[in-house]
């Protein structure tokens, strides 16, 4: 018999309770089953109406060893530990895990990262949505039916 990875989480809280990561818990739903490691582990937060949070633990990178890249609705959270060449100890046990990782997330229509900030092994990653003028719902007003088309007189040459 083969292995079967059993799935026993369910998102759908999730699609109720977020405005603009639908796609990402879509994405999510589809990616859990290919048994990838949950490594870094992370949080997706909304923090206002149109604001939201992803905080990334990155315990044991520095700023210079992560990059972040927002092209298009994907933002892709790079770590990559520069080797330490200086080092004149001897790791017996190595428990901290300092591998490399790539996190890639989809963001919504009109999402935009807005700030990143690292403090105490967590990184934080403000996201707000800002829906153009354009696209936003306009109030539309209603007529009544007593008001008549008015009509031009134009006078016919003969």
């Amino acid at each position: 018999m083969e292995d079967l990875t059993m799935r026993t989480y369910d998102l759908t809280p999730f699609y109720r309770s977020t405005v603009g990561f639908d796609r990402l818990f879509n994405l999510l739903d589809q990616a859990g089953s290919d048994g990838s490691p949950g490594y870094p582990p992370y949080n997706i937060e909304r923090t206002g109406e149109n604001t939201y949070r992803i905080t990334v633990a990155v315990s044991g990178f520095a700023k210079d060893e992560l990059s972040l890249v927002a092209k298009e609705n994907t933002l892709t959270i790079k770590g990559e530990k520069v080797a330490s060449e200086n080092s004149k100890s001897e790791v017996l046990y190595r428990g901290i895990a300092a591998r490399a990782f790539e996190r890639a997330f989809q963001l919504a229509d009109f999402v935009q990262v807005k700030d990143a900030s690292l403090e105490n092994g967590l990184l934080h990653v403000d996201l707000v949505r800002e829906i153009p003028e354009a696209k936003k719902p306009r109030q539309i007003a209603i007529n009544t039916g007593a008001a008549k088309a008015q009509v031009i007189e134009s006078s016919v040459a003969a």
